[in-house]
């Protein structure tokens, strides 16, 4: 098992409920393709280096995880074509 985080920035304009369940729905991949998701940092509401689809605030959201290597690439699928999710990258931390 390898170590993962993903970063996630969600859209400003989504209700809180809503960006729960997306929150939700990302963990909900990880665990469906074999990952364990150890930990979740909530940055909140920041602002953006540069504006993206007109929104210059997002949510950030740091899930750290624990897959194989092939959970990364089958997660970001899904959440590349999430309707909140307005960047997001997933890198193995150096140990």
């Amino acid at each position: 098992m390898n170590k993962y985080e993903l970063a996630i920035v969600l859209s400003s304009k989504i209700e809180d409920d809503d960006r729960t369940a997306a929150l939700e729905k990302v963990k909900n991949y990880i665990t469906t393709y074999g990952g364990t998701v150890t930990n979740v940092d909530e940055w909140g509401k920041k602002k953006l280096a540069y504006e993206i689809q007109k929104m210059k605030e997002g949510y950030y959201y740091f899930i750290q995880f624990e897959a194989e290597a092939d959970c990364p690439a089958q997660v970001e699928q899904h959440v590349r074509v999430m309707e909140p999710v307005i960047r997001f990258l997933c890198v193995k931390p150096e140990a």
